[in-house]
């Protein structure tokens, strides 16, 4: 789609120059920093920075043109010639927007939204691994669930040469962290099939209970297409709660406790590290499982996958077949083995308590399928944010609970981590000694070098805000990766 294109989706009065209105973007971004060659920018007013103060940089780097807002622009004079390649919107979100609800509704076909307080990107890209037996599916790229990262997934579709006819499916994550932006996201993507994975304690600070977070999250019920599917959490009450909020949607429940439509049963570790197998019952028949992802959590994660292609006709066996092809994404449970046999399971990418239990519950189990000597099982958890005034209360009871599992060292990282091991101190079967707190990844990483002995597994979890990669890029750094 060329640039004068894109200009009449967003509702905008262009200052192009001739020759490039008909060029066609090879993408969009929003930070400077990241742009290639030939990307149309979009300046974004942040709570921290705002992006028009990177417009002439991004325009010296090589965009093609930059979408703003004209009147935060006052150096406008200063950009020269490069006065004509700006778009001119009055809100460059709210253009963004436009651009893809517009490119969505021309296009047609179904969207799968998916939101969920723990896992959801898992989710979301095992869904769209799965339905890749369906056809070609467009599906958020990371964790770009917010109003400009959904359209800018969306903006994939129609730039580097892609068409919207290119596409059969979407899956698109949603997040949010207020009251009426899942409904602002399915507003502009409206789904068919509408997944809810789970309601946990991410986003308590700015929702206060789960009650809370549960009503926002139930937005994504509220917002799926008449006569569409809502897929939910039978073993999660307050999920399976939603189904009585519309009649006229189908409703598929998965669950592992519970008699949902879709259940997975004999759940047990694969050898090593190599994933969980299960048996995947269906209305329409059962299969074994090979799932290479570890835990009970991924399990789940699986199961609303296949609940997704259950309401679009895929056989059971190919389900399967499609979930034994499955990767971990980046930092999601990724798992790096090095030369002196220690394994570390990167799970760096968010956390808050209920996903880091059962990420812990999931290496234990794993770390016990082990053949030869015993191994330690080292847990390395970030602070967990976003957790409001119940933030210190939650570290610890994690820490009592971490503990109770029997792990061999617990490292806390940054801030309120320092309650997770005073919590881990309290229960019976957990010496002090085994707990140690450090206030930056970049100390913990050193320490960690000098902690572990060969053959430890490690399972590191934090939130972005921490920054536990570090630590296993130290790790990297100083050990040799198995097999390089």
């Amino acid at each position: 789609m060329t640039l004068r294109e894109i200009a009449q989706l967003c509702g905008a009065s262009e200052m192009l120059i001739p020759e490039l209105a008909e060029i066609e973007p090879t993408g969009l971004c929003i930070d400077s920093r990241a742009l290639r060659p030939g990307e149309l920018f979009v300046a974004i007013v942040g709570e921290q920075v705002d992006g028009h103060s990177y417009v002439l940089d991004a325009l010296e780097r090589g965009a093609c043109a930059a979408i703003v807002v004209h009147h935060r622009l006052p150096f406008a004079t200063a950009l020269g010639a490069n006065a004509g390649r700006l778009i001119f919107v009055e809100n460059t979100v709210c253009a963004l927007q436009q651009l893809a609800a517009r490119v969505l509704a021309e296009w047609g076909r179904p969207v799968t939204g998916i939101t969920g307080s723990a896992g959801k990107t898992t989710m979301k890209d095992l869904t769209a691994h799965v339905l890749g037996e369906k056809g070609r599916v467009l599906k958020s790229p990371g964790n770009l669930n917010t109003g400009y990262g959904l359209a800018l997934t969306v903006a994939g579709m129609i730039s580097a040469g892609s068409r919207p006819e290119d596409f059969d499916l979407a899956v698109l994550e949603m997040g949010m962290s207020s009251y009426g932006e899942i409904a602002r996201l399915t507003g502009l993507a409206r789904p068919s099939v509408g997944v809810v994975g789970n309601v946990g304690t991410a986003h308590l600070e700015f929702f206060g209970t789960q009650d809370g977070i549960a009503r926002a999250k139930a937005e994504m019920v509220d917002g799926i297409r008449p006569g569409g599917t809502a897929v939910l959490n039978g073993d999660d009450p307050r999920v399976i709660g939603m189904a009585q909020r519309r009649t006229d949607l189908q409703i598929i429940s998965f669950g592992i406790e519970r008699n949902a439509d879709l259940r997975a049963t004999d759940l047990r570790s694969g050898p090593g590290l190599s994933g969980t197998l299960f048996t995947l019952v269906t209305p329409a028949g059962s299969a074994e499982v090979q799932l290479p992802l570890i835990g009970r959590h991924n399990v789940y994660n699986a199961l609303a996958a296949a609940a997704v292609a259950f309401a679009f006709d895929i056989p059971v066996d190919r389900v399967a077949a499609r979930l034994a092809t499955a990767m971990p994404t980046k930092m999601r449970g990724e798992i790096v083995r090095f030369a002196n046999g220690v394994t570390v399971i990167d799970d760096s990418y968010n956390s808050n308590p209920p996903a880091l239990l059962e990420a812990v519950r999931g290496v234990v189990a794993s770390g016990k399928g082990f053949t030869g000597a015993e191994r330690r099982i080292i847990v390395v958890a970030g602070e967990m944010l976003e957790l409001g005034e119940r933030g210190a209360e939650l570290h610890r009871q994690s820490g009592r609970e971490i503990a109770d599992l029997g792990v061999d060292l617990l490292i806390g990282v940054r801030g309120l981590a320092a309650e997770l091991i005073e919590g881990a101190g309290e229960a019976p079967r957990f010496e002090r000694r085994s707990g140690r707190f450090y206030p930056t990844s970049d100390e913990a990483a050193v320490a960690l070098v000098d902690l572990i002995e060969p053959g430890d597994l490690i399972l590191i979890k934090g939130s972005r805000g921490v920054r536990t990669e570090k630590i296993v890029e130290r790790l990297k750094a100083v050990l040799e990766v198995a097999g390089e």
